[in-house]
């Protein structure tokens, strides 16, 4: 009888333990909260700079998320300027078709929790900055996860809260590139 008690008290820190744990934590999207899972080691490397990206230093610990805030009808988020062209600072082609984008194109990447295993691919969002509206295609994944590779540009994974837009989404809605983030708010925007 003692060992199956001294059990069912292991079994009881152990479940105190884990709901306490910031992995455990980050994985509870209905408690609306999302933590960092971990940090990712910063190694620097050839970041391409054309719209001002947060490149990685070596020995500098990032944030990862697998998970982003709850999507809402006016979901809080940044907006961050990202070019999705061969060469430039998006790093490799889309997630979703494998493809790069001009510059012109209104498409957007999203962070991970947010892109949610593709299942947003080629879906339209819409996106509120200071009154003014507009619809984005998803086209890739802002990671929130990986990041300082050649993959990423060697740009540190993304906030659990970003919607990455190109020029032609910054353009539509007025604003200024040069500021490089804007507080919005999106929805899921297929008609």
């Amino acid at each position: 009888m003692a060992a199956a008690s001294a059990f069912g008290v292991m079994a009881i820190v152990l479940l105190v333990a884990l709901s306490t744990s910031p992995v455990v934590s980050s994985l509870r999207p209905g408690l609306g909260v999302c933590r960092a899972s971990g940090y990712l080691p910063g190694r620097s490397g050839n970041c391409v700079k054309s719209n001002d990206p947060d490149c990685c230093e070596d020995g500098k610990r990032y944030p990862q998320y697998r998970c982003s805030p709850p999507v809402t009808s006016s979901t809080p988020a940044t907006l961050t300027l990202n070019s999705f062209e061969k060469g430039k600072d998006g790093g490799g082609p889309s997630e979703c078709d494998n493809s790069y984008h001009s510059d012109e194109e209104m498409v957007v990447a999203l962070s991970t929790g947010w892109f949610s295993n593709m299942a947003r691919c080629g879906h339209r969002i819409k996106i509120t900055a200071n009154g003014n509206s507009v619809y984005a295609k998803v086209v890739d994944e802002c990671d929130s996860v990986h990041g300082c590779d050649d993959e990423h540009n060697f740009e540190a994974p993304c906030d659990n809260n970003i919607v990455d837009a190109s020029p032609a989404v910054w353009n539509a809605l007025g604003l200024d590139q040069n500021t490089g983030e804007q507080d919005i708010t999106w929805s899921d925007g297929d008609e």
